[in-house]
């Protein structure tokens, strides 16, 4: 976590993403700079229940989270319960106060379940929608951030996460659409 933070302040990076426990200590590694502490809530399947997504995001922020991640119910989201998706998002963005990313897992699912979870997400309050936790079949692929895009009709950011481990790929991914990218290869990326 410190090299972490270490590295996200020596080569200017927009945050660091970090699991739930370490909040706190990336919030104190980071402080008086402008780096976003980033968690992910509903980590890695999104299955858990609403109440206990919104409690992890409360507490998130409590502990000094800029942004909440969330994964998308993948199985009420397939199964067509759109209700119940709304609901999970929507208690989320409630609970931050900040802004939340919905990871919708584009690996798992259609194009007609990517763009139900981007307009659902839209709906719900959501600052952005995202491609991948990284723990899928695959991550971010070109066609699914421009599907995504144009889902939200510029009303979300859209964030390429996943299996991007070059500077090419980050571009195609910006070209693609996306607003933001997330990488554990940062400073390859960078380094290029």
């Amino acid at each position: 976590m410190l090299k972490l933070c270490a590295e996200a302040k020596e080569y200017n990076f927009r945050g660091v993403c970090v699991n739930p426990s370490f909040v706190s200590l990336a919030r104190r590694n980071l402080e008086g700079t402008d780096l976003k502490v980033v968690t992910v809530v509903g980590f890695p399947l999104g299955a858990t229940s609403i109440e206990s997504k919104a409690f992890e995001a409360k507490k998130a922020v409590e502990d000094g989270a800029d942004e909440v991640d969330m994964v998308i119910h993948i199985g009420h989201l397939k199964s067509g319960n759109y209700e119940y998706v709304y609901e999970d998002i929507a208690s989320v963005v409630n609970a931050a106060g900040v802004p939340v990313k919905v990871i919708i897992e584009t690996c798992y699912l259609t194009d007609e379940e990517k763009i139900a979870a981007c307009v659902i997400s839209m709906e719900a309050g959501a600052a952005f929608v995202k491609t991948s936790t990284g723990f899928g079949t695959y991550g971010a692929k070109v066609e699914d951030v421009s599907l995504m895009r144009w889902a939200v009709s510029g009303k979300l950011g859209v964030k390429a996460s996943g299996g991007i481990k070059t500077y090419e790929d980050a571009i195609n991914m910006i070209k693609a659409g996306a607003t933001s990218i997330g990488t554990s290869s940062g400073v390859s990326i960078v380094k290029r």
